[in-house]
């Protein structure tokens, strides 16, 4: 199966251009314009709406969902109505984004021609209204799974994109990424160019009320292993670490607040500002092998994104530190900094534990229900899936086959890594 991160030239360039020093020449904060509060978007108009209006000359307003969150969508709706849009819900989205679902999507929305796509749900949501936005502006493109970063898409000259979230982990709102599922080659593809960071997100704690604790568990850990990645990846820099080291903060005080309550409206403010912190944060910056791996575990098992890169976290920590101390930076956010190097780190990796613990999670594989003959049957696919996907470039380690195969190996049994 081609994808374009297996392009020689890709695999040898992007590494390159994730460096410090690369970025240190000239790079770029992408961010979108972002409207944060309980009234973020009021039912009778006004706020966001009011700005968006003026900039829409046709006013019509297609909005990307799935069925479990039609409530949030017709108020999204109510309130674009009452700034004279046109709406048209979309309620088909599927989860985990399969390409077939996007180009259904893109053919509903060239159908109604709108001037503004609205995105309102989790991460699949607002992947899959990002995708479908490319083949509707561009249907000259045609096979996503080939569509390069390095291609200028020259987006916005039918819509904006409009970006709200009803989970707090995924980011999606404000990043340059969209992340598909080609469901013939079994693995996640994810697709990036600078111009599908979205032209609005509004940030609104009421539309994450209702998510249910493991849902506010897994993606709350999306969140936390997007920062942790910046900081370690050399594709950081000092605006995103400062926004990543804050998202940090705020997951591990707030995120067991939202878990055992989900009704504690501030906790939930403060999730959601976390994953658009961290979002930024990678966004510009980089995530790393925590999404490598989950990625793959993920999909061959069936297992939540958040729950997935989250479960490597501890373990990719350990392996970064040969190379890298910037994990210190992580431990004096959190005010458990040491003297010693060994025990700091020894510090970051009992207090991620601490937290998986909290959230009800197990510390290995095993304890996901994966027998040790399951992981052997598809350690290959694995392996090949991590090494493969476009988050290694950001590894501040490379890594090889043998140490990928001893990773999932050592996260089985919850190990330490000692290679």
């Amino acid at each position: 199966m081609s994808y374009w991160f297996n392009a020689p030239g890709m695999r040898f360039r992007a590494p390159l251009g994730s460096t410090s020093g690369a970025r240190g020449l000239s790079s770029t904060l992408l961010v979108p314009k972002i409207f944060m509060g309980v009234n973020a978007i009021p039912e009778r108009g006004g706020g966001i709406v009011r700005y968006i209006a003026p900039l829409c000359s046709k006013k019509r307003a297609f909005i990307v969902c799935d069925k479990n969150v039609g409530n949030l969508a017709a108020r999204v709706s109510t309130s674009l109505k009452n700034g004279q849009f046109k709406t048209q819900v979309w309620d088909k989205a599927e989860p985990e984004v399969p390409l077939e679902n996007v180009h259904e999507c893109a053919q509903a929305m060239t159908a109604f021609e709108p001037d503004l796509i609205v995105a309102v749900g989790g991460g699949s949501v607002m992947d899959l209204a990002k995708a479908a936005w490319i083949l509707y502006e561009r249907p000259d493109i045609t096979d996503l799974k080939k569509l390069s970063p390095a291609v200028s898409l020259e987006l916005r000259k039918k819509a904006y994109l409009l970006a709200v979230p009803t989970t707090s982990g995924t980011g999606s709102e404000c990043t340059s990424a969209s992340v598909l599922t080609d469901m013939e080659g079994h693995r996640k593809v994810p697709i990036a160019s600078r111009e599908l960071v979205p032209d609005f997100a509004a940030i609104d704690p009421t539309f994450t009320m209702g998510m249910p604790p493991k849902l506010t568990a897994g993606t709350g850990l999306d969140a936390l292993a997007h920062a942790m990645d910046n900081v370690m990846s050399p594709a950081s820099n000092d605006i995103t670490d400062a926004l990543a080291l804050k998202a940090i903060e705020l997951v591990f005080k707030y995120l067991p607040r939202a878990y055992h309550n989900p009704r504690d409206r501030e906790a939930r403010y403060k999730m959601h500002v976390a994953a658009t912190t961290a979002g930024i944060a990678f966004g510009n910056g980089s995530c790393a092998l925590t999404h490598s791996l989950g990625h793959a575990l993920g999909k061959v098992f069936n297992i939540h994104h958040g729950v997935a890169v989250g479960m490597f976290i501890p373990a990719t920590l350990q392996f970064y530190s040969p190379v890298t101390d910037k994990y210190l930076d992580v431990c004096k956010a959190l005010d458990i900094r040491d003297k010693d190097e060994n025990k700091s780190l020894s510090n970051l990796v009992g207090k991620v534990r601490e937290l998986l613990q909290e959230l009800d999670l197990p510390l290995d594989l095993k304890g996901l229900g994966i027998t040790r003959q399951q992981l052997e049957d598809n350690l290959d696919k694995l392996v090949i899936d991590s090494i493969e996907d476009p988050d290694t470039f950001g590894t501040p380690r490379p890594i090889t086959e043998e140490q990928c195969q001893q990773m999932f190996r050592y996260a089985y049994e919850g190990r330490d890594i000692d290679f």
